[in-house]
């Protein structure tokens, strides 16, 4: 029989298999995930007539004389190359761009499958589930710690349906905000309220009452514009209660021990708010006795002779101090000339000052309890005074801070307990030097845990992460706390390293799980079992089970689907070529049977 006749059967024979390649190429020419296949032809092994001679003495070689025997199909590869990523409207489509493979299993994680088709749902269980029903792989939330640890084994990925996330307490507040150290300020709050007792402050003193016992220092007063006074040693107001016939001067100090409210000197001498209301009642008092002096809850000083004892009228004359040692400061004297004018005995009208202010802010944020119950901390700051080196030199700002909470809420205050005070210390270029409280022990007396430590992170000593106190606008950069209240899960989301996001119905998210991606070595070894499913085998390399965009996998993209790589004009081109081959190998047939006709035909 004719070799060329075995090797043309030999020939259709590939190009048979390569037309059933093909075929199913452009079968799967929509299959997601689907990787396609090309056909390698080999040689058959040569029949040799005659081997190969080297060449001797004068005569050159000879090469060997060999007919081949056909061909056959070597290899059928799977070209692993990327398909093009097409956008979904499911959340759950996911698609792999660059190396990797999901990871399913049907029996717990005994075994393992691997596919690129990402078309996933979660089943009525809350299993991440392809549509064969195997489970997808990776790490879920530790529902103890709260983190996921992607070096542990991977498990099936379950998100319980109807998951709760429940309450956060708050352990933080974090603030950075601006506090005015500048000599103009917009925030701005009255002086506190002062009764006619001497040494006393506030309007009511009765035990138990609200009362803040805190008197203001004039060396960081402002006037009712919110210009600073910037009173310096000496400066003040001169007053007379008889028309001018005796004046007193009242002078401020910046030295406490030379406080003097009775004139023992024959001066009055003033630092804080409280030192001239004293020294103005006793003054007044040399005219009535009767009369008192107090500052409102509008931070304006009144004097008031309506007592029904009253004898006397009173003829109030305020006027600035100007000498040699002594330049007047208009706006201090500005705010108290509103106090001149006449005030009979018995009068039921009084006499006022402008109002007279104090640098304050307030800032506030709600925090939450064990049960999630939302409670507001109120932070209200007020410029007390200066810091100061060791010659007398301002170095900074002072600030006296209160922290509260409604009622019944406790933070453990010392005055009352849902207040806690407290002091910031800034330095010379506006950074943040010191505060107290760190911390605030909070108990919301409502059934939640009690006790709960809140820390206060108001920035680093030194910088300006924090609190500042430049001379700008107090305003509040940020504010923020940990804190949350319970909530359902309503949506989930994936991002492009396979974690798996929680969307609940309090507006936090939360890392439920992470999906896992397999990489090989050879990827064309793995082996193909359907349904877009591929299974490791000895020549593909063991499965590199770990973290998508590391370590060589790529990244994952939700709501895309990767869809198959077959190029359709190279496959239908590629029929062209496989069906002029099965011609071509047919006619080495139909000449070799012509030729064996031929030859029978000699005998006749």
């Amino acid at each position: 029989m004719m070799r060329s006749l075995w090797a043309g059967v030999s020939g259709l024979q590939a190009h048979q298999m390569a037309m059933d390649v093909e075929g199913n190429n452009i079968a799967n020419v929509n299959t997601t995930g689907y990787k396609y296949s090309r056909v390698n032809f080999a040689d058959l092994l040569s029949q040799t007539s005659k081997i190969a001679t080297a060449p001797q003495g004068d005569m050159g070689g000879k090469n060997a004389i060999q007919v081949g025997l056909g061909t056959k199909v070597n290899a059928v590869t799977k070209i692993f190359s990327q398909g093009s990523i097409q956008t979904t409207d499911k959340n759950t489509d996911l698609a792999i761009q660059g190396d990797g493979f999901f990871v399913l299993s049907g029996d717990s994680g005994r075994t393992y499958k691997y596919t690129r088709s990402g078309d996933f749902n979660f089943d009525a269980k809350g299993h991440l589930v392809d549509n064969n029903g195997y489970i997808v792989q990776g790490w879920v939330r530790d529902s103890q710690t709260g983190k996921i640890d992607s070096t542990t084994s991977v498990t099936d990925i379950t998100i319980p349906p109807g998951l709760t996330a429940p309450a956060n307490p708050s352990s933080y507040i974090a603030l950075k905000a601006n506090l005015n150290s500048g000599d103009t300020i917009i925030s701005k709050s009255p002086i506190r309220p002062l009764d006619s007792v001497d040494g006393t402050a506030g309007t009511d003193n009765v035990q138990g009452t609200r009362d803040d016992e805190k008197i203001d220092d004039f060396e960081v007063l402002f006037n009712e514009k919110g210009e600073a006074f910037n009173l310096q040693e000496g400066q003040g107001i001169k007053v007379s209660f008889d028309g001018g016939k005796t004046t007193k001067e009242f002078r401020y100090t910046n030295d406490s021990t030379k406080v003097d409210t009775t004139a023992a000197s024959g001066v009055y001498r003033f630092k804080s708010t409280e030192d001239l209301r004293a020294a103005l009642q006793h003054w007044a008092k040399q005219t009535e006795n009767t009369v008192e002096v107090t500052v409102n809850e509008r931070g304006k000083y009144v004097i008031d002779n309506s007592n029904q004892n009253a004898a006397n009228d009173l003829n109030i004359v305020v006027s600035s101090i100007e000498d040699d040692n002594t330049v007047e400061n208009v706006r201090f004297t500005n705010a108290f000339q509103s106090l001149s004018g006449e005030l009979p005995a018995k009068s039921t009208v009084s006499r006022v000052s402008q109002i007279i202010n104090a640098a304050t802010y307030a800032s506030s944020i709600d925090i939450y309890d064990s049960l999630g119950t939302k409670h507001t901390v109120r932070f209200e700051f007020r410029k007390s005074g200066y810091k100061r080196d060791e010659n007398g030199t301002k170095v900074g700002t002072v600030w006296d801070m209160k922290v509260s909470v409604p009622e019944p809420g406790d933070i453990k205050g010392k005055v009352f307990p849902n207040e806690v005070d407290g002091q910031i210390t800034f330095n010379k270029d506006g950074s943040l030097s010191s505060y107290t409280p760190t911390s605030i022990t909070y108990t919301a007396n409502n059934g939640s845990a009690p006790n709960q430590i809140i820390d206060l992170k108001f920035g680093s000593a030194g910088d300006f992460d924090g609190l500042t106190s430049f001379d700008s606008r107090s305003n509040t950069a940020s504010i923020t706390q940990d804190g949350y209240q319970s909530g359902d899960l309503i949506g989930i989301s994936i991002d492009e390293s396979g974690m798996v996001i929680g969307n609940f119905s309090n507006g936090r998210n939360m890392s439920l799980a992470k999906i896992a991606m397999a990489r090989f070595t050879n990827n064309s070894g793995l082996q193909s079992e359907g349904s877009s499913l591929f299974t490791e085998t000895a020549n593909s390399g063991a499965a590199l089970i770990g973290e998508a965009a590391l370590g060589g996998r790529g990244f994952i993209q939700s709501s895309a689907l990767e869809m198959s790589n077959v190029d359709l004009s190279r496959s239908l081109t590629q029929l062209i070529v496989v069906q002029r081959g099965f011609q071509a190998n047919s006619k080495t047939i139909t000449t070799s049977d012509q030729m064996l006709n031929t030859l029978l035909q000699l005998k006749q």
